[in-house]
């Protein structure tokens, strides 16, 4: 069962990773429908954020919040952006994901 922080930091991933994509997608704020709606993206995404660092280590929440996000906004922009990566990006980027599962899968620190 997934614990309510571990919850609340999967929405604040999530929203931080559309509020990148949004951001992006602003040119700069040259768009500012896009623009505005990153901010609201990255506000929601703080807001959930802080929740889990009542009870898991701050270095914890980060090291998944970022992990996470890098991953995921580095597949959106290649998807939706035709951002390619370079072979050093994706093993850089599949360390990220290693560090985040080895946290996940084996780390005390998030059952606080």
């Amino acid at each position: 069962m997934v614990s309510k922080p571990s919850l609340y930091l999967a929405v604040a991933i999530v929203s931080e990773v559309i509020g990148t994509s949004l951001l992006t997608a602003s040119h700069g704020f040259a768009r500012w429908g896009y623009a505005v709606a990153s901010l609201a993206a990255y506000g929601c995404a703080f807001y959930f954020l802080s929740i889990p660092l009542k009870t898991i280590p701050t270095g914890i929440v980060y090291a998944i919040w970022s992990g996470v996000g890098i991953v995921l906004v580095s597949a959106i922009g290649a998807l939706f952006f035709k951002q390619m990566l370079d072979i050093p990006a994706l093993i850089g980027i599949g360390l990220i994901m290693i560090g985040v599962l080895v946290i996940n899968l084996f780390s005390g620190s998030m059952q606080h």
